[in-house]
């Protein structure tokens, strides 16, 4: 049987990898899996051929007897929120890419608890698409249009800051600057902040499907213009939100990038004095510094290494009964009791009200945590090229070093670790890797990509 689904949902290159045609027949499958009459919640974000594929999902959806409702333009997080709370539907679709570059679309299957659906899910969807399993109901059985659903940003935005203290965030008086990549973000961010009575600035905020201002990618090169800004306005906070606003990467007051596993990792140890009646556990990717341990398990929080994968972090936590949180180095970070997928909205606001609890600056929380020198890189490779290069690095490494493989190759040294790993939305080969001098991380990325090159010679 083919595979359809990658780390997170269906995607591909619009009009090339994800036609219209593969659009129809996954909306035919997800109607053909759900039961006649079911409602199914659809939203999308700026990309290209996003209005294209929403119309042929919905269309797909139709076919079976599904009733489709649309709330338009919103955030993956935002759509998964009206799903939690509303009881009427019973699964959702959002047209995304995420961070993947301009020419990518996608396809994200929610299910009513508004968390992604589960990879045994998957499974049945690709099993009901490749073998066409589908239905042929009557035609008097069809709906004929798709509903809206009305108010669905404004809603959400309330679900965040009700979670929140809106008073201590409002008396600190704030000034942030947001970076929503010309995408959705920029319709709930500076929304839900000047609720909390922040100042916003917003750069790249109009919506536009070629990303001209930066790409969906929040990282450190693409973040520069925020990090500019943020010194230049003296702002206290900068956020640069990736293309469907599920991932928010913060930029402190002296405009340093700080990747999601440090913020997650100040988040969670805020959020256990908070909410001490949460499990006092953590879960978060193996590409997550191992500063992760050190700075929670001082505070007597456990944390548990997962695979690469958001969808992956929220159904261990569903699991296990719960967790303190969830969170990612690319900035996602999950907040159970508001709901158990990454919302960079939602840590936006969690991150203000503990700058605003402390009354200390972003850079000087920062510095409460072990001091590691990242480098994150990708090689463009076919898939196969990148599982050959793991496996030769795993028989180098095995037994000689700690490692840990449950998703690509983690190699752990004295002062070091590095991660390689074929990406799961992209052909590339992506390199993780930290040390506690610059120089030493620099000299750890010129050898492993030594390694690499020699593989690839010998192959």
């Amino acid at each position: 049987m083919g595979k359809l689904f990658g780390t997170d949902g269906v995607r591909g290159v619009v009009n090339k990898e994800l036609t219209p045609e593969k659009a129809l027949k996954i909306g035919m499958a997800l109607g053909a899996y759900l039961n006649p009459g079911s409602r199914v919640l659809m939203g999308r974000d700026v990309r290209a051929g996003g209005d294209m594929l929403f119309h042929a999902v919905a269309a797909g959806l139709q076919s079976q007897g599904v009733k489709v409702y649309y709330a338009g333009y919103i955030p993956t997080p935002g759509l998964q929120y009206i799903l939690k709370t509303h009881s009427e539907y019973d699964a959702g679709v959002m047209i995304t890419a995420s961070h993947n570059p301009p020419q990518y679309n996608g396809i994200k299957v929610i299910s009513s608890n508004g968390v992604e659906v589960s990879r045994e899910t998957e499974r049945e969807l690709e099993e009901i698409y490749f073998t066409q399993r589908f239905r042929a109901p009557d035609w008097s059985k069809l709906t004929w249009d798709v509903k809206m659903h009305d108010g669905a940003i404004e809603e959400y935005v309330e679900g965040i800051a009700s979670k929140v203290d809106n008073s201590i965030i409002e008396e600190r008086g704030f000034k942030v600057v947001v970076d929503p990549a010309n995408s959705v973000g920029g319709l709930v961010t500076p929304l839900l902040l000047r609720k909390l009575g922040v100042r916003v600035y917003t750069i790249n905020g109009h919506l536009d499907p070629l990303f001209p201002g930066r790409e969906p990618e929040p990282t450190v090169d693409s973040l520069k213009d925020l990090s500019r800004i943020v010194r230049e306005l003296d702002a206290d906070l900068g956020v640069g939100h990736d293309g469907d606003a599920d991932r928010a990467i913060l930029v402190d007051e002296k405009g340093s990038v700080w990747w999601g596993d440090r913020s997650g990792s100040l988040i969670a140890g805020y959020v256990a004095e908070k909410h001490p009646d949460l499990p006092r556990r953590v879960y978060t990717g193996v590409s997550s510094s191992i500063l992760v341990e050190e700075y929670l398990g001082s505070k007597g929080i456990e944390v548990k290494w997962t695979p690469v994968g958001s969808v992956i972090i929220s159904h261990m936590i569903l699991e296990s009964g719960g967790a303190l949180a969830g969170f990612e180095e690319n900035g996602g970070y999950m907040h159970p009791p508001h709901q158990i997928v990454r919302d960079g909205a939602m840590k936006t606001a969690l991150f203000l009200e503990y700058m605003a609890e402390t009354r200390m600056k972003p850079s000087e929380l920062f510095d409460m945590l072990p001091k590691y020198y990242p480098i994150k890189t990708k090689i463009p490779m076919e898939r196969s090229k990148a599982i050959l290069v793991v496996e030769k690095l795993k028989e180098k490494y095995m037994g000689k070093y700690k490692i840990v493989d449950i998703d690509g190759l983690k190699v752990f040294g004295e002062d070091y670790w590095f991660l390689v790993r074929p990406s799961g939305t992209e052909p590339v080969l992506r390199i993780m890797l930290e040390a506690k001098t610059p120089k030493k991380a620099r000299d750890l990325l010129a050898k492993i990509k030594e390694e690499i090159t020699r593989i690839l010679g010998e192959a």
